[in-house]
Parts: structure tokens; C-alpha cells; sequence
């Protein structure tokens, strides 16, 4: 091998070698993320999954006060139109 051929295998080397260290990096970076994923889906008191039960159990009670008042309003329209049947109909005789 004369000094050239050398010199650009030295340069292939050193660019292998600092692209494994970024893959190592990069490996370690997303080992980390994926812990954090873990803890934030997987904490009991804090995670997804507790956050998701609140939620559910506030749709719910959302879903009970709606039906509540969806029966008040139709029975206050029903009084309404009660009272001007009854209104037009003593106006009429």
C-alpha cells in the first residue's frame, strides 16, 4: 500500500468511527426516551392510563347533567306550548 491509499483508509476509518459513536449516541438518546414513554404511560398516579380513567369519569357525569337537563328543557317547552294551547283556547271560546 503506498501513502495515499493509506491516508484515504485512514479517512474511512475515522468517518466509520465517529458515525458508530453517533449511532451510540443516538441509541442511548432513545433508551432514554422510550423510559420516559414507559413512565408516562405507566405511572399509577400520573400517567396515561390514570389521566384517561379521569377523563371518563368526567365525560360521564358531563353525560348525566346533559341528560338532566335535556329533560328540563323538554318539559319546560311542554308547559309552554300546554299553557298557549290553553291560552288560545280560551281566547277562542
Amino acid at each position: 500500500m503506498n501513502d495515499e491509499e493509506q491516508h484515504k483508509l485512514t479517512i474511512m476509518m475515522t468517518e466509520v468511527a465517529a458515525k458508530v459513536q453517533m449511532l451510540l449516541d443516538k441509541q442511548d438518546e432513545l433508551a432514554d426516551n422510550i423510559s420516559k414513554i414507559k413512565e408516562a404511560v405507566y405511572n399509577p398516579d400520573r400517567g396515561l392510563y390514570a389521566r384517561l380513567t379521569k377523563l371518563d369519569a368526567r365525560l360521564e357525569a358531563l353525560e348525566a347533567c346533559k341528560n338532566t337537563n335535556s329533560k328540563a328543557m323538554w318539559l319546560i317547552v311542554s308547559i309552554g306550548i300546554g299553557l298557549a294551547l290553553t291560552t288560545g283556547w280560551q281566547a277562542i271560546f
